[in-house]
């Protein structure tokens, strides 16, 4: 999971997702072409998740256990921690405006070239999975 780069191909249910997380329209319609990377990386207790996309690209940086504000690809403001749990990294989001919708975002490595990521929008009961390969650039 650590230092590599992952290349979505394929997702399940991405733009219910974005719908039910109260995006706009011009950014569901990107959702549909969207072309993701994945890094994460950690060097001692230091951790980053670079997210590159053909839409916008994130970058967060953060330790394990720590809270920290976190503006979303799609512009939202939450508050964010990432925990390890059962070798998956775990990142909770928690909206920040009144009627913002929380976010949970599993990732787990199935094997050295596979990551599933899962996206869980609390109290929507909807979930998105993306299927992550290893990526050579």
């Amino acid at each position: 999971m650590y230092n590599k780069c992952s290349k979505c191909m394929s997702y399940l249910r991405m733009y219910n997702n974005v719908v039910n997380i109260c995006v706009g329209i011009i950014i569901r319609q990107a959702v549909k072409r969207l072309t993701t990377y994945e890094i994460i990386k950690k060097i001692g207790d230091d951790w980053s998740l670079d997210i590159i996309s053909t839409f916008k690209d994130v970058h967060l940086k953060f330790k394990l256990g720590e809270e920290f504000d976190e503006t979303t690809g799609d512009g939202r403001q939450m508050k964010s921690v990432f925990n390890l749990e059962n070798k998956k990294l775990v990142h909770f989001q928690k909206a920040t405006v009144v009627g913002g919708v929380d976010s949970v975002v599993t990732r787990e490595c199935l094997d050295d070239d596979t990551m599933i990521v899962t996206l869980d929008a609390v109290g929507k009961n909807v979930r998105t999975v993306r299927t992550f390969k290893r990526h050579v650039r």
